[in-house]
């Protein structure tokens, strides 16, 4: 039988960068505020934790390549929030995001979390920010992704 991997949720060692979108502040501000809380929860320290704020959830690729490719950070965690509107520009914003944070996380080989939550209704925003606690959510997966990722590094 061949090894198994498995990142663990230790944040002690770990560094982790947070880009926010600032569009529909209300919803994103929260959903980085439970991830900041979880990461602390799980031993990264505070200052080990650096937040990038961008206009909208459209930049959310641009700041986290950047701050992929610094090499300071363990994993970046994206937060935004795209709400269907009347017209399809929603699917536009939301279909470039996932690709362009898909893209950063294969060309630096540093993990990138898909925070973005993209409901149909203001409400539903809220309900998957609070109650799903969509921003814990991403830091759990951005610490076991950070841990995995010192796993499968090539010696």
């Amino acid at each position: 039988m061949g090894e198994t991997f498995a990142g663990g949720l230790d944040g002690a060692a770990l560094r982790m960068a947070i880009v926010v979108s600032r569009f529909r502040e209300e919803i994103t501000s929260h959903m980085a505020g439970r991830a900041r809380a979880t990461l602390a929860e799980h031993g990264v320290a505070e200052a080990d934790v650096d937040v990038a704020y961008v206009p909208g959830a459209f930049e959310l690729p641009f700041a986290a390549r950047r701050l992929a490719e610094s090499g300071r950070y363990q994993a970046v965690i994206c937060i935004g929030a795209v709400i269907k509107g009347e017209t399809s520009h929603d699917v536009y914003i939301s279909t470039q995001v996932a690709l362009g944070i898909g893209e950063v996380a294969r060309d630096t080989g540093v993990p990138v979390v898909f925070g973005v939550i993209t409901p149909n209704t203001y409400e539903q925003a809220v309900e998957r920010a609070e109650r799903q606690d969509k921003g814990r959510e991403a830091a759990l997966t951005a610490l076991e992704m950070a841990n995995l990722t010192r796993l499968l590094r090539p010696d």
